[in-house]
């Protein structure tokens, strides 16, 4: 097996509880904002958030589920629109501090950095997304502490497809065999995997009973120093917080 090299992280749902404070909130605002009645509440994004991408969920919701919406000629344009103005919302959200990141998350960055493992970001987000989540909750510099941000539409298919993580290697340079990945979700685990890659899975409010076989080991969170995680899946060997040496026993694990 070789050493540990690479830290891939993915964002929504993983740096930070995006989704259900964030995302959904910005979406219904957008959605006001051009006149639609729709509200997605906690049960309707949970069903969405099976759907990655949000431009991806929108003409879902549209084609999937019941509503009197007469869409327009042009609905490809639409729903850009529609995310355009999602996104917006949800910047300011973040610049509002009302989405900090999760427990041991800034830590374990910043111990991945000394360390120096070289670090990068796998997600369906926008690049806009990502970097403004950094910089609003670790700091411009922080954005250059990753040497690829690879969000969006940079690849064809997205989760649960591998292409993302396989997108991620290569601008890398590294083996799936020198990496590890920290992921929320089922969709994010079988891209990983789908890649090679093993993961440890850091469960939230929307994931919890995810299937996630496959996954090196499940966490309720990262943990602290006092604030000890819960293992649901996978062995911790007496560990209560992930740091940089767990990380490197999780990937060297036969």
């Amino acid at each position: 097996m070789s050493d540990l090299k690479g830290l891939i992280f993915d964002v929504d749902g993983t740096l930070a509880d995006t989704e259900q404070e964030g995302h959904r909130v910005a979406f219904n605002m957008a959605f006001s904002d051009v006149g639609l009645d729709w509200y997605w509440d906690e049960n309707t994004y949970g069903k969405l958030l099976d759907v990655f991408g949000g431009k991806e969920r929108i003409r879902y919701f549209v084609e999937s589920f019941p509503n009197d919406f007469n869409a327009p000629a042009d609905l490809d344009r639409f729903i850009r629109d529609v995310h355009a103005r999602k996104t917006v919302h949800y910047i300011s959200l973040l610049k509002s501090g009302s989405i900090p990141l999760r427990t041991g998350v800034a830590r374990l960055i910043r111990e991945a950095r000394e360390a120096n493992l070289r670090m990068a970001i796998a997600s369906t987000t926008t690049p806009e997304n990502a970097t403004s989540l950094l910089r609003e909750t670790l700091g411009e510099q922080s954005i250059g502490w990753f040497e690829v941000l690879a969000c969006g539409d940079v690849v064809p298919h997205k989760k649960p497809a591998p292409d993302i993580y396989e997108y991620t290697l290569k601008q890398l340079d590294l083996p799936s065999s020198d990496c590890l990945v920290i992921e929320d979700s089922e969709s994010g685990l079988k891209s990983a995997l789908g890649a090679g890659l093993k993961t440890l899975v850091t469960i939230n409010h929307f994931t919890r009973n995810h299937d996630f076989a496959g996954a090196e080991i499940v966490l309720d969170c990262l943990g602290e120093p006092g604030e000890a995680f819960t293992v649901l899946s996978g062995k911790a060997g007496g560990a209560s917080w992930v740091d940089v040496a767990f990380l490197e026993r999780i990937h060297s694990s036969p």
